[in-house]
């Protein structure tokens, strides 16, 4: 028997027939579903270099499709639908860290050739040659069925890793260096197999070299953290400083560009001067809105981060401002 020429390769738009057919058969037990002829041009549109195939003997035999994402516009809780942009892919960001991974199959006739090896090794090269931070997909675990009714999802993973329960996704996936992040609820709704279940998987490039970040770059994305400010009593202005100085050094621990503070939040200073009546009362806390102002602009420039107070009370002129 003569040995299959094997050829890994771009996906072309000329594939299509062959890649329906292909994939048709490797999902043949949950209803041959497949990519329609406009998707793939899409995708070879956007991100040539992310599509790939594997012909034997001129067929198409497997494929892994890819696009790139931003991590910070990714929530760890995502569903597969959500990161394709409801399958429109404009979820793709030529400037993100990580290659997301949509696809990957190898038609049942094949299998046992390692394709599946070779299309991974082919992803976690491109990886490299692009300097992105990961690869990370979502992963079904078609055999869990079998054991939903004595294991949750994170026992199966874990016997699925320590070789005691074979997944012939999760195996495969783990087998090629990828690790479990989290486990996905509703991932691929439908998915019987996987009891609606699957894992959201992460190979690390250990060649990444973190881009220079420009000063005064434009950002596309801006993280806002809302203080949720508890109304009560402070025995002092300096505790309410120190209130205030919390807030701002967890949100400056989480990155956030902006911290937004209530309005009037420092109102139970005013507590001090309830027997004066409520215009009197305003007086007297509007003393403390530019000591207050200062301590903001030290605590901005000490950590980092713009703060946006909200309104306070402030006499000018003998007028009373909200500001």
């Amino acid at each position: 028997m003569e040995e299959p020429i094997i050829e890994l390769r771009h996906l072309q738009l000329q594939d299509y027939l062959g890649l329906k057919a292909a994939m048709k058969e490797a999902y043949s037990e949950i209803g041959g579903s497949y990519w329609q002829a406009e998707a793939i041009e899409s995708l070879l549109n956007l991100f040539p270099e992310g599509q790939l195939c594997v012909l034997v003997n001129n067929e198409v035999a497997a494929s892994a499709l890819s696009i790139i994402i931003d991590s910070d516009e990714l929530d760890d809780e995502h569903t597969y639908k959500q990161v394709t942009g409801n399958f429109s892919f404009d979820t793709h960001n030529p400037k993100g860290d990580i290659l997301y991974g949509i696809e990957v199959f190898v038609h049942p006739k094949y299998r046992g050739l390692r394709l599946g090896r070779r299309l991974y090794d082919a992803r976690k090269e491109l990886c490299e040659n692009l300097n992105l931070r990961a690869i990370m997909a979502g992963g079904r675990i078609p055999n869990y069925n079998k054991y939903s009714d004595e294991l949750s999802p994170r026992k199966y993973i874990e016997k699925v890793r320590l070789k005691e329960i074979y997944d012939p996704t999760l195996t495969f996936q783990l087998s090629n260096n990828f690790h479990v992040k989290r486990v996905l609820k509703n991932y691929l709704p439908g998915d019987t197999e996987s009891e609606d279940y699957a894992t959201l998987l992460e190979w690390n490039n250990i060649y990444y070299q973190e881009k220079e970040k420009l000063i005064n770059a434009p950002k596309a994305i801006v993280r806002l953290g809302i203080v949720q400010w508890q109304m009560r009593l402070f025995p002092s202005f300096e505790a309410i400083v120190e209130q205030m100085e919390y807030f701002i050094d967890a949100m400056s621990d989480y990155q956030s560009d902006f911290i937004l503070f209530p309005e009037f939040f420092n109102a139970p200073l005013m507590a001090e001067y309830n027997h004066l009546g409520e215009a009197k009362a305003i007086r007297e806390l509007a003393k403390f809105t530019e000591p207050l102002r200062e301590k903001f602009a030290e605590f901005a420039v000490s950590y980092n981060v713009n703060i946006i107070s909200g309104s306070m009370p402030l006499v000018e002129e003998n007028k009373l401002y909200n500001t």
